[in-house]
């Protein structure tokens, strides 16, 4: 229908527009992540003066050191909760000057150096947190040398605490680093990659080996590889992992050559900052022997997930015929949407809409109302008004796909799209609401409906005296009490955020010359009151709009 050239300045700038447009539009017949969420990665503040240790989804051109990214966020915890152990590093906000009176009580159970009150300073801080991140790094051996000698220095100068510490530290060293299995004599710096693939879905195994040991591994899925070759599923991989990982080793060690290996190459060599990386395809050997395993290691784990997916997929699928039953419903109800409202006795009233497909959320649907017409606390008036407002939109598309198909590509999916089932969350009030809704849109035939009500659980249905009683431990009543949940969480979510502004707006409403536009500003900049009482005259003064006279009444007042 449609051929679109867009023309580059050399094959590596084609490389990477390819990337972004298959990353940007999902076509359904390219390789791509199957869970195209973002990974965490442990990032270490390097550009702070003394380094903190969080975790984080983005990697950013910060100044920042980041490791990973990890596929399981629980042994990511476990890792951090060991290495705090070896290296007591900083978790608090406060700003480090040294001279504050007392530390926190990581500081008393030895889990903080305590710059804060000046027991470390900057030199030493800025050390050990180089050597977490050489640890990091898979350079175990040189930071166990390290502190062996500041063991054995201390037990010398007869510091027993101190040597004490650092035995403690050595020991969490090697809960670690005996799960670390060493595959080379020679200092190797690699990532191994290899996969195996079935129909539509690859699973990707990658080895990180850091001076010769296995330190790590990760799982990764693919989807898309039908009818793909092996050399086009290793290339997709490679773009997508090194697109977003913070590191590139030396080498990669993989089981084909990747398809156009030599712009690859140079492409990662720029990731690198000019430094070689080169691809290895071993026929014998140690480095054969590593494909080899992690070969063996994607087949097990691509049985594992697709045994895992299908008995998800049987048990949702139970669960949504359990539905259908019980409701007695014309079809298996594979989209269900669910409603409820948030408020503070009338006040900041908000509704939420969940979506589920097949049983699973989808997130990407889910959709948040803010209350216009309802003032006090009328939760069935207030599902009339959102209820209407989402049956308004489905009726502006549909009227807009029927007048002209062409102009529809920037409808919003969710609205577009009846649901199979139609759950509000209360009693008989909410469902009189809704139903009437559903009438005056001409859906009270299309849209079955339901209300379930928290206490024993209950479903009302329209026409019907007795509520349904699903079994207890039944899988339906599971899912419904798991969608009724999550719609309350959303819209309860959305709420506190509008009455932390509210309460924000409020209080610097009655501050003499902070009118509406400057509240607006000042919001925007600290995001909360305790900020702006923390904030120096300077720092409010330079908010946009925010005169000096200003400025100091704010202060004062606060």
């Amino acid at each position: 229908a449609n051929i679109e050239c867009i023309i580059q300045q050399s094959e590596l700038e084609s490389l990477l527009l390819e990337y972004n447009l298959i990353n940007r539009y999902q076509p359904k017949f390219n390789v791509r992540w199957k869970d195209d969420k973002r990974y965490p990665y442990i990032k270490v503040h390097w550009a702070d003066s003394f380094p903190k240790v969080t975790v984080s989804r983005r990697v950013v051109a910060d100044g920042s050191r980041y490791f990973g990214p990890y596929t399981s966020v629980w042994a990511m915890h476990k890792t951090l909760n060991l290495l705090r152990k070896i290296f007591r590093y900083l978790t608090c906000d406060r700003v480090i000057t040294g001279q504050d009176e007392r530390a926190c009580l990581y500081w008393d159970i030895k889990l903080c150096t305590a710059p804060c009150i000046g027991a470390c300073n900057q030199d030493d801080y800025r050390a050990m947190m180089d050597s977490l991140c050489n640890f990091l790094d898979g350079k175990t051996d040189s930071v166990a040398q390290k502190i062996r000698s500041e063991m054995e220095q201390a037990a010398t100068e007869l510091k027993f605490e101190r040597a004490a510490a650092a035995r403690d530290q050595l020991l969490s060293i090697e809960q670690i680093v005996e799960k670390q299995r060493v595959i080379s004599s020679s200092h190797l710096v690699a990532d191994v990659i290899s996969f195996h693939h079935c129909q539509d879905i690859a699973c990707v195994q990658i080895f990180f080996v850091r001076e010769g040991k296995l330190i790590g591994r990760e799982n990764f899925v693919l989807e898309g590889t039908d009818g793909e070759d092996t050399n086009a599923i290793l290339t997709a991989f490679i773009k997508h992992f090194y697109h977003k990982s913070s590191y590139v080793p030396h080498e990669l060690i993989l089981p084909h050559e990747p398809s156009e290996s030599k712009i690859i190459e140079q492409w990662l060599r720029d990731l690198r900052g000019g430094r070689k990386v080169s691809i290895t395809i071993p026929k014998r050997g140690t480095k054969h022997e590593l494909v080899r395993m992690a070969t063996e290691n994607a087949v097990e784990a691509l049985a594992t997930l697709s045994a895992q997916w299908d008995f998800d997929a049987n048990k949702q699928e139970t669960a949504l015929s359990e539905i259908k039953a019980a409701l007695s419903l014309p079809n298996s109800p594979h989209r269900i949407e669910c409603y409820d409202i948030s408020n503070s006795h009338g006040t900041n009233a908000t509704g939420s809409m969940v979506v589920f497909h097949r049983g699973n959320p989808t997130k990407s649907h889910y959709r948040r109302f803010t209350i216009r017409t309802i003032s006090g606390q009328d939760d069935c008036a207030s599902m009339r008004e959102i209820l209407s407002r989402r049956f308004n939109q489905w009726r502006a598309q549909t009227d807009l796909d029927s007048s002209d198909p062409v102009q529809n590509t920037g409808q919003d999916n969710s609205f577009a799209n009846l649901p199979d089932l139609l759950i509000v969350d209360g009693g008989k009030g909410q469902l009189t609401s809704a139903s009437g809704v559903l009438a005056e849109y001409g859906l009270a035939e299309r849209v079955p409906l339901a209300a379930l009500a928290k206490q024993d659980e209950k479903i009302f249905r329209p026409g019907q005296v007795n509520p349904i009683m699903l079994p207890r431990r039944s899988p339906g009543l599971f899912l419904l009490q798991r969608i009724r949940d999550e719609a309350h969480r959303f819209a309860l979510f959305h709420h506190r955020i509008k009455r932390g502004r509210t309460s924000l707006a409020s209080k610097l409403e009655d501050i003499p010359g902070i009118g509406p536009i400057r509240r607006k500003a000042l919001l925007r900049q600290f995001g909360s009151l305790n900020a702006i009482r923390d904030a120096s005259f300077e720092e409010i003064s330079r908010v946009r709009g925010i005169s000096k006279t200003s400025a100091q009444s704010l202060k004062d007042s606060l």
